[in-house]
């Protein structure tokens, strides 16, 4: 479909191309005749294809270059680190594709099964699955409209053969866009844990995190918590910290409490981190007494904890 009016009634309302707002729009003779309405089959498909899957977060961010691959790649680290969770880390960043980096995964390439992709495994516990695993060189471009995006997020959805996973996490691109609103519209019948939603402690950034917190709640995204990354600098020489990017409005605290969002932790800056994950390998093993690694694994904790409550709350639903 073409771009739509600010005041789209939306294609499954009763007004769909008969509303005031609807004149004129290239899309009001395919709404009006409510093939717009459609549910699109590969959501069934998703949905059978996940009942394997028993844990879904989705990693989100208002703003780019926050951390949100890093979270979710260390995320996906700490969990697997107990053998007996089975742990996946699917990368929709379709345009900056980072996880084959931070993973350490850069040049392995997606092998196809009878039963759909398989996905690259760094452990026997933690599979990945990323866009970037299909480009020829990791400098390659990606130049891609709002429908092939959606296609290869349906696709990474439908078709990767994730097997029996405990945690599927879900790295998304920055902002509300098509990726965003594709993975909760594909997942919405299999049921997302939540959203956890990272953050600097900055203004620039914490306004469009508020943006972000609104998209979860329109679109009845469950969301976990947000992390504050980079939230100050411990010297390891003379122990002081500094502020790095200053928390001019009250950083992620004061907002959590505005917007009645619980704040799961602060990740303070450590150059470990960086270097970590250029070299492709695991910050919580590198520097298990590090400040930041003790965050981690505290959201970590938290995160879990979420999830298990959610799934408790959904057993007792359907056997009531």
């Amino acid at each position: 479909m073409e771009e739509v009016p600010h005041d789209c009634p939306g294609a499954d309302s009763a007004q769909a191309g008969r509303g005031a707002s609807c004149q004129g729009c290239p899309n009001q003779r395919l709404c009006a005749s409510g093939a717009g309405a459609t549910p699109d089959p590969a959501i069934e498909e998703i949905k059978e294809k996940m009942k394997t899957v028993k844990h879904k977060i989705l990693v989100l961010s208002g703003k780019g270059g926050v951390g949100k691959s890093t979270f979710s790649a260390h995320l996906a680290h700490g969990l697997a680190e107990d053998e007996n969770t089975q742990t996946a880390l699917l990368d929709v960043d379709i345009c900056g594709p980072s996880i084959p980096k931070i993973m350490g995964l850069e040049g392995e390439q997606v092998h196809q099964s009878g039963s759909g992709w398989s996905p690259v495994y760094m452990e026997d516990n933690l599979g990945v699955m990323s866009v970037g695993f299909l480009l020829s060189s990791p400098d390659d471009a990606v130049i891609w409209r709002g429908p092939k995006k959606n296609g290869m997020i349906k696709q990474f959805l439908r078709d990767v053969d994730w097997g029996e996973v405990d945690y599927l996490i879900v790295d998304t691109p920055p902002g509300t866009s098509d990726e965003h609103l594709s993975v909760v519209q594909y997942l919405a019948a299999a049921h997302i844990d939540g959203a956890v939603i990272i953050t600097t402690p900055q203004e620039v950034s914490l306004q469009d995190v508020r943006k972000e917190i609104s998209f979860c709640r329109k679109v009845k995204l469950p969301i976990i918590g947000v992390v504050e990354n980079m939230s100050g600098f411990l010297c390891p020489k003379c122990k002081k910290e500094s502020q790095i990017f200053p928390p001019t409005t009250g950083g992620a605290e004061l907002m959590c409490k505005d917007l009645e969002v619980p704040l799961l932790g602060r990740v303070p800056l450590d150059p470990l981190i960086g270097k970590n994950c250029d070299k492709g390998q695991s910050f919580l093993i590198d520097a298990p007494d590090s400040p930041a690694t003790l965050a981690y694994r505290s959201i970590i904790q938290k995160i879990q904890e979420f999830c298990n409550l959610h799934q408790s709350e959904e057993e007792n639903l359907i056997s009531s």
